[in-house]
Parts: C-alpha cells; sequence; structure tokens
C-alpha cells in the first residue's frame, strides 16, 4: 500500500492517493467516496451509542479512511484508538474525529454532486 503524501494537502481527500486505489477508475472512485461517506457516518454514531466499542470502530474507520486517502481521518481514528486505551482525553479525541469526518463528508458531497 502506498504511503500517504510527505507534504500536507489542502483537501481532506488526496484525490491522486484514491485514484491510485481505484486504478484511475472514476466510477469507483464515486462509489468509493460514497460508501465511505455513509459508512463514517454510522461508526460515529455507534461509537456514539455504544462506547464500549469505540475502539474497534475507530480502527476500522481508520483503515478505512487510508484506502480513500482521508488521511487526516485516519490520524484522528489512531488518536481516538490511543485515547481509549490510555484512558486521557477520549472526548477531545471523539470530537476531533467528528470535525475531520464531517471534514471529509464535505468534500465527499462536494465532489460527488452533480
Amino acid at each position: 500500500m502506498p504511503s500517504p503524501p510527505l507534504a500536507p494537502i489542502d483537501s481532506p481527500l488526496d484525490l491522486d492517493h484514491l485514484s491510485r486505489m481505484t486504478l484511475g477508475d472514476a466510477e469507483l472512485e464515486q462509489e468509493v467516496l460514497t460508501m465511505f461517506g455513509e459508512q463514517a457516518g454510522r461508526l460515529l454514531a455507534a461509537m456514539a451509542a455504544r462506547p464500549a466499542e469505540a475502539g474497534a470502530l475507530a480502527h476500522k474507520l481508520k483503515g478505512s479512511a487510508h484506502g480513500i486517502g482521508a488521511f487526516a481521518v485516519a490520524d484522528a481514528a489512531a488518536s481516538l484508538e490511543s485515547a481509549i486505551r490510555t484512558g486521557h482525553g477520549r472526548s477531545h479525541a471523539f470530537a476531533a474525529l467528528k470535525e475531520a469526518v464531517t471534514e471529509a463528508r464535505a468534500a465527499i458531497a462536494a465532489i460527488l454532486k452533480p
């Protein structure tokens, strides 16, 4: 799997990474973005409803986010995993994850709008 870019990107999504992961198939990119946006929303809701499962759900979101190039979401999910393990800063980490997901979903909506 390719590594994330060394320089920060301006968008919540690394579209070059997404293109590489979907082999340049624009239709597949749209399908993957749609699925990620829906999944991210469901996982956040599940984390809020079932705090005992939040670590596993954050891990799942982290993997999905890496796959599409939503590296800020992946980093925020990793931070939440860490906060859960250590018992420190969980609410702050969850808030940061929600913000990162909101930004990624807004970028996805802008890309997918007709």
